[in-house]
This record gives structure tokens, sequence and C-alpha cells, in this order.
């Protein structure tokens, strides 16, 4: 099937009991058995382990990646921490995108550092870089692409090449595209991790997390993770994804469509220093953008004349726009990183990897574009 009929039917069926179009909500904790001989028969028992509502909404996610299988989290977090649980001993190391997620950066560093992990935060859009940076002793590599918040393209397919051919799996922070734009799997990659939070859900409604698996043996690994440490998502949560899902392809059009409009205006704008959208011909990696991905996504950032504070004015005068911490929803937000998203990560360490105090997050929402621009127009003319 096409991915816009997969991201409708797939993991649903008409509920047996009620005929129900929709997956019914199963908010429960326990499930009866039949028997202790049959114990299990079902596949459910208690729903840390599993729930047919967080199965559906994982059925449908493993159909729209590409994957064996996938595992739905209480959030992105959660789904990183799943991965680096089950991927990870206390002596191993891990090569991570210098630029990425400042809770990823926060996860690795200030509790994982704590029980002998160790971390090399590489530039992962240089592959001799990465090659350099794994040791004997890696055992992940973890990409971030496009990396939040600046941007910056990681080659998959050669990321992959290094990791496969040193044994070693390679996941992918897919949250800023989606599989609706870029396959990280089909790249070479092993797992694609996702915070169902962003675009998945789309509504600004829920908190959520996703790893995709192609190989058995690590899906085996996670969902033992998933359970253990007690990380499943819950029903309401997965049924709001799955109707938030059946819309991924729609919304990351037209919210794309958008992002070049604001991006093209804001390039265009004298008060604006530096704007940043794969969208755009001056966008540095724009020929990796156009051969990795199917699209260019929704986000975007750009810095004013004025530096710091002209860029808090220029947040606090928008109407439209909401100053918001999370991104991918139909809503329209702008984010101040080193402040909110990234507050985590030493001054030192944003500053070597781009992120730097004047940066101002955009994530393009589905609002009339005209009207986007127009309020952005008005907040900066009072700089």
């Amino acid at each position: 099937m096409g991915f816009r009929t997969d991201q409708i039917h797939a993991g649903v069926t008409p509920d047996p009991a009620t005929g129900a179009i929709l997956t019914p909500i199963h908010q429960s904790t326990t499930f009866a058995q039949s028997s202790v001989e049959e114990y299990m028969a079902k596949g459910y028992s208690y729903s840390r382990s599993a729930n047919p509502t967080v199965s559906a909404l994982q059925e449908r996610l493993a159909t729209l990646e590409g994957g064996i299988s996938a595992w739905a989290f209480a959030t992105g977090m959660a789904a990183t921490n799943g991965v680096f649980m089950a991927l990870l001993n206390a002596g191993d190391h891990a090569v991570i995108s210098d630029v990425a997620y400042g809770g990823t950066y926060r996860l690795a560093t200030k509790v994982f550092s704590r029980f002998g992990v160790d971390f090399t935060f590489a530039d992962t859009s240089n592959l001799d870089e990465v090659a350099a940076s794994v040791t004997e002793r890696t055992r992940l590599i973890f990409t971030e692409t496009p990396a939040n918040p600046t941007l910056k393209y990681t080659d998959i397919a050669g990321v992959s090449e290094i990791a496969t051919s040193r044994g070693i799996p390679h996941a992918v922070d897919n949250t800023f595209l989606t599989s609706y734009f870029q396959r990280p799997l089909e790249l070479g990659a092993d797992l694609a991790v996702h915070s169902t939070t962003k675009y998945f859900d789309g509504h600004n409604a829920t908190v959520g997390g996703a790893v995709v698996c192609r190989d058995e043996k690590q899906a085996e690994e996670i969902a033992f993770v998933q359970n253990a440490a007690g990380l499943i998502m819950s029903p309401m949560v997965a049924w709001l994804t799955l109707q938030g899902s059946k819309t991924l392809s729609e919304r990351m059009e037209r919210q794309s469509a958008n992002a070049l409009a604001v991006a093209e205006f804001l390039e265009a704008h004298p008060k604006v220093i530096s704007v940043t959208y794969p969208g755009l011909a001056s966008f540095p990696q724009h020929d990796l953008a156009v051969k990795q991905a199917s699209g260019f996504g929704a986000m975007a950032w750009f810095e004013v004349q004025g530096g710091v504070e002209a860029g808090k004015r220029l947040m606090r005068s928008l109407r439209v726009w909401t100053l918001a911490e999370n991104l991918g929803s139909v809503e329209s937000l702008i984010t101040h990183p080193v402040t909110m998203t990234h507050a985590d990560v030493e001054p030192r360490e944003r500053l070597r990897v781009g992120i730097t105090d004047g940066l101002v997050r955009i994530s393009v929402g589905m609002e009339d574009a005209e009207d986007l621009v127009d309020d952005l127009a008005q907040g900066l003319d009072q700089l």
C-alpha cells in the first residue's frame, strides 16, 4: 500500500466485538486469562508489558517506517533512553551527533556517564570524523538528522556503511522529517527513533516516543527494556497518536510549503542577519537534503540584527506565532533554544556546535502562509 493508505489503515481493523472503525482505547491494566494453561494466549496480561491499543500504533509505525517492528514509549526521551539501555553497558562507548536535542545530550552526559558509558559528540556530517571517533569499545552510533536546532544533516547511508563495517548498530533520530520525508532504515540504519509528540501527533495533545527496528535481535532487546523499565506508552496517548498520524503526509506537505515561504521572506529581510532552511539554495547541505529526503520539513532558524535582546523582543511581539518549547504541531511555534530546549548544554559546547545565543528556532504550522509572514514582518518592523 502507499504511504497515505498505510497511515490511515495500518495496524487497525474494525473492532470484532462492536464493529467500531476506530481501535478502542483499552484503558485497562489487567486482562483476564482463560486458564493457567492458556495464560497469555491472547498476548496480553498487564499493560506495562503490552496493550492492544499500543500494539495497533506500533504496527502502524513499523509499517510507515519500513521496519519489522516498532515499540511505543512514554516520551521521545524514553525512546532514546530505551535505545541506550538496550545497546550500551558499563565500559562501552557511543558516538552521538555533536548537534542533538538537549535532552539527548543531558541523558548521555548526566545519566549514562555515571554508569561508566563514554560518549563522543562528533560532527557526524563529516564521515572521516565519524570513522575516527569509533573505538574498539564503541557499541552505538546515534545520529540526529536534521539536527535540533541547527538543521545540520548527516549522510545516513555513509554513516550506516561505517557502522555496518564495524558491526555497530546505527540509530537515527528521524523526528524532524518523519518516515514520510526520510527513510533511515532504507538507507542502511538499524533503528529509527521518533518523538511522536511532534509530527506523528501533530496537535500538541500528547507526549510519546517510538523506536522502529529492522533487526530481530535488536527489536527483542528494545522490547525487553520497554517492559523491564516500564517505559511503554499509555493507551490514551496511543489512541490519540493513531488519529493524528492519519493526516501526517498532508500536514508535512503543507507545513513544509509554509516553511519555504517563511524562509524566503526572512532571507530577503534587511533586519535578518542569516536564515537557515534546507529548502533554500543557500543551505550549505542543500544537495544532501535533496538526495537523502523527499521533503525539507517545517523547521528553520534565523538571527536578527541586534543580537539576543532583539530576538527576544521579536518573540514577544508576535501574535500568530506562539512562544513555546515544542515543535511539529499545526500551530506555528517560535523558540529560543539557549534558554529553552538546549539550556542544559554547556555554553562552550553550544557555541562549538553552532547554537548561538541569538538563534531563533521556528516550527512552521498550517496557518495561511501570508498570516505567518505578515506577523513576522510587523514584529521585525518594531526592532
